[in-house]
Order: C-alpha cells, then structure tokens, then sequence
C-alpha cells in the first residue's frame, strides 16, 4: 500500500489536469463528427467524454481538499473528500446516461436514422485509443499512490473507450446495409447509455462502501496475524475493524495476552505492535488488550 505523500497528490493532480486536456479535445472532435453524421450516439459520447472533463476538475479540488492537515473538528483528516467527490463523478455520470438513454429511445419512437462517414469512423477509433491509455495512465497513479478517486478516473475513461466500440460497430453495420438499419444509431445510444449508467453504478458503490465502512479483507486480516506471530510470538488476535479515510486507515482489533501480565507489560507489547504494523502495513492502530483464553 503506497504512503500518504505529497507527490502523491501531485501524482493524481497531473493526471486529471492531463484529462482534462485529452478529453476536452475529444469530446469536441466527436461532437464535430456526431453533428455532421446526424449521430445520437455520436454527440451522446462526445457529452460522456466531456463528463470526464468535469470529473477530473472534481478530482483536482477533491484531492486537494482531501490534503487539508487535521483539525480539532476533524481529528482524522480530510481523506474522505476523495470518497465524496468520487460520489460527485458518479452522479453526474448517471444524470448524463439517463439524458442519452431518453434521447435514444426519442430517435427510436421518430425513426431518424444517422448519416456515418469516413469521419465518424476515424473519430471513434481514435477515441477508443486515447481513452484507453488515458485508462492505463490513471489505473498506473492508483497503483503507485493508492488514491481511489484515480481508479474511478480509469473506469471513466475505461467506460468510454468500451461504450464507443459498439458504436464503431455499428457505423459499419450502417455502411454496408444502409437505411435498413435505420435504428441502428438509436440502439448504439441505449448502449452507450447502459454502459454509462454501469460505471456510475460502481463508481457510486465503491464510495458508498468506503463511508459507511467496510469489512478487512480476509487476505490483509491473515497477513497481519500471520506478521505478529513471527515477530512478537504466538497471539491471539481478533475483532478486526478498518476504517478509511481516504489514504489514512485506522485498523482496530483485539489481542490476547497471558493474564498474569502487568498492565505496563500488556500496554509496552500493544505500542510495539502498533508501531511495527504502522511501519509494514501504513496503517494507524489501536489494539485493545484482553486476557488470554482457551482456544
């Protein structure tokens, strides 16, 4: 798990403000070739493309706030503004999918069939490109800082490039059969939209989940039992809870100890455990002693 730094955030900072660039661009040139194709699901993903515009400016002040030191009236930090604003993303991807999706069924009920030409072709393969290694290059910030406003950056940008495949497909199908297929475009924007509205699910979930607090993973929990067995003895350890706060976690659990040790004793073994898990794992401790019982 990668430290809470400072280059960190400027890791994840460059990253939206490259976003912001890219995607402004792109979302331009596909509403430029959705205008001119007559393409619903052209301009609907152009209007995705521009969400993440305005995602990533969101991430930029998120991340940001979340840097704020701790307070009096906010003892543990403002970590969790990373959680809000991914919120904020996911909303306002979900507004955009329910807008395309009326828009598409609209198209559908009217029959307006879409002129595709060279152009929509090269804009959407483009667009699949760049998506994805924008994708890649967010995925790579969450890796190295571990802040998960970046992962819900890559799904964005991940959402588009795969939202903007069936619509590459569908200009072909266009081309070769022509106004027989006159609801094709319509069909291509409920896709879209279905796709959008699947990213804002899950970008929603993972924030949600974080706030109201989520189980230790059983893989981390066995990690650091199995950390404290080798280096401090055979303990009995329990009752794990974590909570973040974007990249702080504090973890809680309770320890075993022989019942005839002092208090001094049990409370100098909880501070050394403490600190060794804070310095292996980056997480902040507070370990409750109890008796040691028959197990």
């Amino acid at each position: 798990m990668p430290v809470s730094t400072e280059n960190n955030a400027q890791k994840g900072i460059l990253q939206a403000i490259v976003s912001v660039i890219v995607n402004t661009s792109l979302a331009v040139l596909k509403f430029w070739a959705g205008t001119i194709s007559g393409s619903v699901a052209l301009v609907a993903d152009a209007w995705h493309t521009f969400s993440d515009s305005v995602t990533s400016l969101v991430v930029i002040a998120g991340i940001k706030l979340s840097r704020k030191k701790p307070t009096a009236s906010h003892p543990f930090g403002y970590g969790r503004w990373e959680q809000i604003t991914a919120l904020v993303c996911g909303f306002i991807l979900a507004v955009v999918a329910y807008e395309f999706f009326m828009d598409s069924i609209d198209r559908l009920k009217h029959q307006k069939p879409a002129n595709f030409g060279l152009i929509a072709i090269i804009v959407t393969a483009f667009s699949i490109l760049v998506k994805e290694a924008l994708a890649q290059y967010a995925f790579w910030v969450y890796r190295k800082t571990g802040l998960v406003t970046m992962k819900a950056e890559g799904w964005h940008h991940r959402s588009d490039a795969l939202s903007s495949i069936p619509v590459l497909i569908g200009i072909f199908v266009v081309k070769i059969f022509g106004t027989t297929v006159w609801w094709m475009d319509g069909v291509l924007g409920i896709i879209v939209a279905l796709c959008l509205a699947w990213a804002s699910y899950e970008i929603i979930k993972s924030a949600i989940d974080k706030l109201l607090g989520e189980r230790i993973s059983g893989e981390l929990e066995n990690e650091i039992k199995t950390y404290i067995c080798e280096n401090f003895g055979d303990y009995y350890t329990h009752h794990y809870h974590i909570h973040s706060y974007g990249e702080v976690r504090e973890l809680t659990f309770h320890l075993h100890v022989d019942g005839n040790e002092t208090v001094e004793g049990s409370h100098q073994l909880a501070t050394k455990i403490e600190k060794a898990l804070q310095s292996h794992f980056h997480l902040e401790c507070t370990i409750h002693i109890e008796p040691k019982k028959n197990r």
